[in-house]
């Protein structure tokens, strides 16, 4: 059975805040041209429950639309990412290729990702992660829509063993612990004080996972 580290991607790999804004303004922007949104845009509130599946998103953004209306948004936000993901806007955080190719010699590496799967291929094709990474799991592929679910169909579907998972949100820490795995909290734009203390080890800079050893 295999050992292996499990990633999230925005706010852990990579760095979602520099197309989020952009994306979320374009979006409400076609919102208040079909007279269905005013006031500014929410991106503070979207900042705060970054990490949870997007039909929560758009039902904390938009409470008082209706379901078709939140899809839709939801479709043209996806689609303004990708479009800023392939322009080159985004970005990896500091040191993450070079720590994915020195962890990949250990360990079978695996994304786990609340975000959609047409969005994280654009991010792994645009920064050619896949030359690192196993599989991509998308939330999507779950019915349940929880990260837990989406961690064990992961260790199911690879016959892992022990290993870990890294994110920067309490859903990461929880799918860990929930399946077993050691929880490594990373302290990057959108995470918590108040949630990372329930990880078992917090990391303020990829290159740490270098030298930690997972056990569990």
């Amino acid at each position: 059975m295999e050992q292996a580290i499990i990633f999230d991607m925005d706010g852990t790999l990579f760095r979602t805040n520099l197309i989020l804004e952009p994306a979320l303004e374009k979006t409400f922007n076609m919102l208040r041209k079909e007279n269905l949104w005013t006031g500014e845009t929410p991106i503070n509130k979207y900042r705060e429950i970054m990490g949870v599946p997007l039909p929560e998103v758009w039902k904390t953004l938009c409470p008082n639309h209706s379901i078709e209306i939140r899809e839709k948004s939801n479709e043209f936000f996806q689609e303004k990412l990708i479009e800023l993901i392939k322009k080159g806007k985004g970005s990896l955080y500091p040191y993450s290729e070079m720590v994915l190719e020195l962890l990949s010699k250990k360990y079978n590496l695996y994304i786990a990702s609340n975000g959609q799967e047409d969005y994280l291929q654009a991010i792994v094709h645009t920064y050619t992660l896949d030359k690192y990474i196993k599989k991509i799991y998308s939330i999507q592929s779950i019915p349940s829509g929880h990260k837990s679910d989406l961690v064990k169909k992961v260790l199911q579907e690879n016959n892992i063993s022990t290993g870990s998972v890294v994110g920067d949100r309490l859903s990461d820490i929880n799918a860990a612990k929930d399946n077993g795995l050691v929880s490594i909290g990373v302290n990057f734009d959108f995470a918590q004080s108040i949630e990372l203390e329930k990880a078992d080890i917090v990391i303020d800079d990829l290159r740490e996972l270098i030298n930690i050893e997972l056990r569990n």
